[in-house]
């Protein structure tokens, strides 16, 4: 290297260094709110709940994207801890499995009451953020987790639910998926009753995995603001998993905040097919796509290492960000990494330590300092605060509701 290309270089490292440094000054702040973790489900797969065997107090590189140490050092000030059930589980059994979850939730915010705090409110995160703690609320993914039941909606409010996913993988009886095949075409008389109990109770509506029939069905029944917990710009990959523009641009009038995910299959084309065939894969060896055991992870390594992956980068999802920007506006994004239920992540993004170089990204692309924190903290802590508004307002007009799918649906 030449004495002109080595200053360049230099000075390209101290400008990259300055960056990171603004973005950690940022997120001291301003830290990220990220509308879906997985740890949850990776606890239950890979020990059965047993919290002595992954202490999350400890550094657990290699084995999960998530551990106390590198929230901190991500600047993450709120996490959606994800109660999610896979959409095979079905009736009673997916609401015992959900129940698991949000027991395991509760564990850990007895477990570590410095460092995680339990957040039912915009203003419990807001309290959080001012003690120094990390907001801890929860989302159920998937309507199965209700087996068709108002009541137990209800229940798992009460519990400290404050988003339910619609649908996740698969069609349920009153919601279309984004990765099934049409079935009720967007959202039945029974799933708009359940849109409407909702906004009742104060739950947010997430719009991640529905089809798009689903989420234009969802807008129009919403009285309040809606979350895509980890979804993506499907003008940028297309993906059905992502939003199309017609949905982003809607999101002014709804006041939601779509949050970008960090999938690769959901942000990178070239990832989408290699995905795909990674999937078949691990059917083929009678392994759960979605697994992400020690024994399935080995599974993924191999069929890399013969099949090399289409790399994600932080570039990669700072693209789809300036274009939901574009798109929605600056009072409507967010971030939804998906850490812990996915294989794969983009480089820089390898875990929850990897934030402030999304940051940096942004910085280096002019984003300013009051446009991303908006990204990071208030958006998500508005649209809380919205739907509890919404709440309080309907609770007096309306009672609980007690249709059941057999009356409105048949």
């Amino acid at each position: 290297m030449t004495a002109p290309e080595a200053s360049a270089h230099e000075a390209d490292e101290t400008g990259a260094e300055d960056l990171l440094a603004e973005a950690r000054a940022l997120l001291a702040d301003a830290p990220v709110v990220d509308g879906h973790n997985d740890l949850p489900w990776a606890l239950r797969e890979n020990v059965r709940y047993d919290l002595d065997r992954l202490d999350i107090a400890e550094d657990l590189t290699g084995r999960l994207h998530t551990d106390i140490p590198r929230l901190r050092r991500g600047g993450v000030g709120g996490q959606f801890w994800s109660v999610y059930v896979r959409s095979d589980m079905a009736g009673d059994d997916a609401v015992s499995a959900t129940l698991e979850q949000i027991d395991v939730v509760g564990r850990l915010l007895d477990r570590y009451p410095d460092d995680l705090a339990r957040a039912l409110t915009a203003d419990d995160m807001e309290t959080a953020r001012r003690q120094g703690r990390i907001a801890s609320l929860m989302g159920a993914e998937g309507g199965h987790s209700i087996n068709n039941s108002l009541a137990t909606l209800r229940a798992l409010h009460t519990l400290g639910v404050r988003y339910m996913t619609l649908t996740h993988n698969d069609n349920l009886r009153w919601a279309d998926s984004a990765t099934d095949a049409p079935s009720v075409g967007g959202l039945s008389p029974f799933g708009r009753e359940v849109v409407r109990e909702m906004n009742r109770v104060g739950m947010l509506v997430d719009l991640s995995h529905v089809a798009a029939t689903t989420m234009r069905d969802a807008l129009a029944a919403t009285a309040a603001p809606v979350i895509f917990s980890h979804s993506s710009a499907r003008a940028i990959c297309d993906h059905p998993r992502n939003i199309p523009d017609d949905v982003l641009e809607r999101l002014p009038a709804n006041g939601g905040v779509a949050m970008a995910t960090f999938v690769p299959k959901f942000i990178l084309p070239a990832a989408v097919d290699w995905t795909r065939e990674a999937d078949a894969n691990m059917l083929a060896h009678g392994l759960h796509p979605l697994a992400t055991t020690a024994d399935a992870m080995r599974v993924h390594e191999d069929f890399e290492a013969a099949n090399p992956r289409p790399v994600a980068t932080v570039a990669t999802v700072a693209d789809h960000l300036d274009h939901m920007r574009a798109t929605a506006g600056i009072d409507h994004i967010g971030i939804g990494g998906d850490f812990d239920g996915t294989a794969f992540t983009p480089k820089g993004l390898e875990d929850v330590a990897g934030y402030p170089n999304l940051i940096a990204e942004l910085l280096a692309r002019k984003w300013s300092t009051a446009d991303i924190s908006k990204v990071t903290w208030g958006n998500a802590v508005r649209v809380l605060r919205a739907a509890e508004g919404v709440s309080r307002a309907l609770r007096r007009e309306r009672p609980a509701s007690q249709a059941t799918i057999t009356d409105l649906d048949g």
